[in-house]
């Protein structure tokens, strides 16, 4: 939604009773006598027992009978919590409408005592419904008046508003969204909040007494409109030039006229004189130029039409399916009909178009599961490269049984890897609440059903009931590991002290994990058996959140390391590497290796996750104590006599892992690049780690389109070398050959829209265009070779981030 779009509901339109909650009281009751007291005793202090009552007035009447809440006789502060319903509906409200709110004291005998009332307008000035909190100061010794205009109102006048006041209203703001939530800030204001609550409270000396009121909220601001009106009530006329805003109630539905037309031409009569349509010239050049839009992309009226007209000619054209389903009028039953046995008889579509269809956009139960039939085709490798996103769209389905979810399971009873990524992908969505049912239905249906099938297959189901409890035990290991973690955590001293107390753990109380009864499946790679924690090669790296760095023992008698992180949301990092290596395979399969580094990343939690450990250094590490890449590379790959001192395979790995890095960050949009994430291996390969800002995102000011520093070109021989002209013209190949593949790209993206990783869930739409603009893919492979060539030299002539990076390592040395 753009900022200057206003969305909104009509109070005329929301059958819906008027619903607000009683939370409590503030404030300092003054104490009562008993009214049986002599005017003389001693005064008998006693417990109040109130109870408040709500009436609806509208335009000055009662409207229905009152509503009172429970007795709360706890003491101070009183707190009801008490939801209200009132019979009266949001759509039989006028602009006038008020609710009366009276507390009254029933510990006073016969007579009910009276503390205090006050009235609150249901919409504002601007005839908007009031939603949120809402805190009223009570007019003591006063019941509610329902009159227009009140006597009572619960709003502090202008004139004694203050500081408490404007922050009271910040914070209605804040609950209902409106104020991006900063959690270290947050707990720091809300703090400043109580001390300056505690100096006005001394100040007025706890004279004023307040109930607190929490309206309902809606997903929309909620508009007065008077039932069967269609206009707004006339704004006054005033003699300054303020900008009034008027709301349209007929913007965004059909124009009759358009939909009669429409029709018409659509019409299912027309099918026989359709069937036999060819398009000319112009009609097949802008029919070709349609097929070729992203999937991002929205048709026009006249594309849409231009496609349904010459349906029956496309469908020989595999990839004109899936623009011909964007143009159906779903919502047409015999339309939709037609669509459906036209899909049946087209042309199969390949799998990066099925996984178009699984999108959001596709609504219809047919569609997707023809979708799923497409994907039955794909092979394990690369259904294993989309099962992420295949995951994701789960959400997207009509019920919790799906096709998709099905599919998914019977595939993992033939593919223990499979079945291990999928088991991890759907146990981390658990956590969301919106959609965990959905996720724990699948859960279910992937336990029961490869229980049942293993177990009751001819070839050892036993194997198959040893395969899930293995899996099993994956997450019970992690939960040892955020054991450790948590008391690591709280050992006071250096990081040396630290890793003294895992490996006294690991050798001590925990040593069960030295050495696992039964091998478990390692969760980055489901095909490699881990049996054990070696204690004296694991150890904690120097960072705040103090991640574990493991050796395990293997089956067949190597060790494996990992990284565990505790507090930390690995899923971004799991989606960027999942891209790193799906882009990986794309380049091989055009015989291009660009000796790329794919480490595995598992989020097993939404602040979990472990990462396999790849022996490398940073480039800020190698920088200071070897002053340069190339001295490093050559106590690795000594050559006299070939370039710059090292083998020529070590430095072709280098340019290569360098091209094939750029251009797939430049693509993703990689951000908060620095010397400290750049690693490079001792064969010369570099890669990137540490994906915190992806798609555009940044925290550094002015950051160049990719991150090629100085010290990479130099360690190529310098901007004039033969080995930068060959690494520019790896880069252009792979940023080519990458484009062929936007589609698959985009609708990966697609598929993560409703998924919480973090620089997605912020604005998915947006996030997509950005991608969707790195393939530019309004150029010829010729117009790209020359744009991304400006791109490399823009980025290699940037000097401002060398002023960041010094700043950044001061950052790291005081750390």
């Amino acid at each position: 939604m753009s900022g200057t779009e206003f969305r909104f509901f009509l109070s005329c339109d929301i059958n819906l009773p008027v619903t607000f909650r009683i939370e409590r009281l503030e404030g300092n009751l003054l104490p009562t006598k008993s009214p049986n007291s002599e005017i003389d005793a001693p005064t008998e202090e006693r417990r109040a027992e109130l109870y408040v009552e709500c009436a609806l007035y509208i335009d000055g009447t009662p409207f229905g009978l009152p509503t009172r809440t429970r007795l709360e006789s706890t003491g101070p502060p009183y707190c009801w919590n008490d939801l209200i319903t009132l019979s009266t509906k949001y759509r039989d409200l006028t602009v006038h409408s008020q609710l009366a709110i009276t507390v009254w004291d029933v510990s006073c005998g016969k007579d009910e005592g009276l503390i205090g009332g006050a009235t609150i307008l249901l919409f504002n000035s601007k005839m908007q419904l009031k939603t949120g909190r809402q805190k009223l100061r009570l007019w003591p010794g006063k019941e509610a008046d329902g009159s227009f205009p009140t006597t009572t109102p619960g709003k502090v006048p202008q004139h004694e508003r203050g500081e408490l006041e404007r922050l009271e209203k910040l914070v209605n703001k804040y609950e209902r969204g409106q104020i991006q939530p900063v959690d270290w800030l947050d707990r720091l204001t809300f703090k400043a909040m109580d001390r300056i609550k505690d100096c006005e409270s001394l100040k007025n000396g706890g004279s004023h007494v307040y109930v607190v009121v929490d309206f309902s909220s809606f997903e929309h601001q909620v508009v007065f409109q008077e039932s069967g009106a269609n206009f707004l009530l006339p704004s006054p006329i005033t003699s300054t030039n303020e900008i009034v805003n008027v709301w349209d109630p007929e913007v965004g539905k059909i124009n009759p006229s358009e939909h009669k037309q429409l029709k018409l031409a659509r019409s299912l009569a027309r099918g026989i004189i359709d069937r036999d349509l060819k398009p000319s010239s112009n009609e097949r050049k802008s029919i070709q130029r349609i097929l070729k839009y992203p999937p991002t992309r929205t048709l026009s009226g006249d594309e849409r039409q231009l496609l349904w007209k010459f349906r029956f000619s496309l469908m020989s054209e595999k990839r004109a399916l899936t623009k011909f389903l964007r143009c159906v009028e779903w919502s047409d039953v015999q339309e939709a009909k037609q669509a459906l046995e036209l899909m049946g008889r087209w042309e199969m579509i390949d799998v990066c178009d099925a996984l178009e269809l699984l999108s959001p956009v596709f609504e219809s139960e047919e569609v997707r599961a023809y979708a799923v039939s497409v994907l039955e085709r794909a092979d394990d490798e690369e259904l294993q490269c989309y099962l992420l996103q295949l995951v994701q769209a789960l959400r997207f389905e009509r019920s919790d049984k799906s096709r998709l979810s099905h599919f998914l399971v019977q595939h993992a009873l033939r593919n223990s890897e499979f079945a291990s990524f999928l088991r991890w992908y759907v146990a981390v969505e658990l956590y969301d609440p919106t959609y965990a049912k959905r996720f724990y239905s699948t859960y279910e249906i992937l336990e029961e059903n490869m229980m049942k099938q293993l177990a009751g297959s001819a070839n050892g189901g036993e194997d198959g009931f040893k395969l899930w409890q293995s899996l099993v035990r994956q997450t019970e290991l992690t939960a040892q590991l955020c054991s450790i973690m948590r008391d690591v955590r709280n050992v006071r001293g250096n990081t040396q002290k630290k890793i003294e107390k895992l490996r006294q753990l690991l050798s001590g109380l925990l040593s069960e994990l030295t050495y696992f009864e039964e091998p478990i499946r390692s969760p980055l790679a489901p095909n490699v058996l881990i049996t054990g924690i070696v204690p004296s090669e694991s150890s904690i790296f120097k960072s705040a959140l103090h991640p574990l760095r493991l050796t395990f023992r293997t089956a067949n008698g190597g060790s494996c390391k990992i990284i565990f992180k505790k507090g930390d949301d690995l899923r971004q990092d799991q989606l960027v590497v999942q891209m790193v290596s799906l882009m990986d395979r794309l380049l091989k399969l055009e015989n291009l290796d660009l000796q790329l580094t794919p480490y595995n990343v598992l989020a097993t939690g939404q602040d979990e996750g472990m990462m396999e450990f790849i022996p490398s250094r940073s480039l800020a590490q190698i920088l200071s104590e070897h002053r340069s890449i190339i001295s490093y590379l050559q106590k690795f790959h000594p050559d006299e006599h070939g370039p710059f001192g090292i083998t020529a395979t070590c430095l072709e790995t280098f340019i290569k892992s360098c091209a094939g890095y750029s251009v797939i960050t430049y693509i993703l949009g990689i951000g908060d690049r620095h010397l400290d994430n750049l690693l490079l291996r001792d064969d010369g390969r570099l890669f990137h780690v540490d994906f915190g800002f992806i798609l555009g995102r940044d925290p550094k000011p002015f950051p160049p389109p990719m991150k090629l520093c100085k010290e990479m070109v130099e360690a190529m021989g310098g901007a004039e070398s033969q080995y930068y002209t060959r690494f520019k013209s790896y880069c252009c190949e792979a940023y080519n050959i990458l484009r062929k593949s936007s589609n698959l790209i985009l609708n990966l993206f697609h598929l993560m829209a409703g998924s919480n990783i973090p620089d997605i869930a912020s604005d998915p739409e947006k996030g997509i265009l950005k991608l969707q603009e790195k393939f530019r893919l309004d150029l010829d492979d010729e117009a790209c070779i020359h744009f991304f060539q400006d791109l490399i030299n823009e980025s290699v002539s940037a000097l401002f981030p060398q002023m960041v990076e010094t700043i950044h390592r001061w950052a790291q040395y005081w750390r």
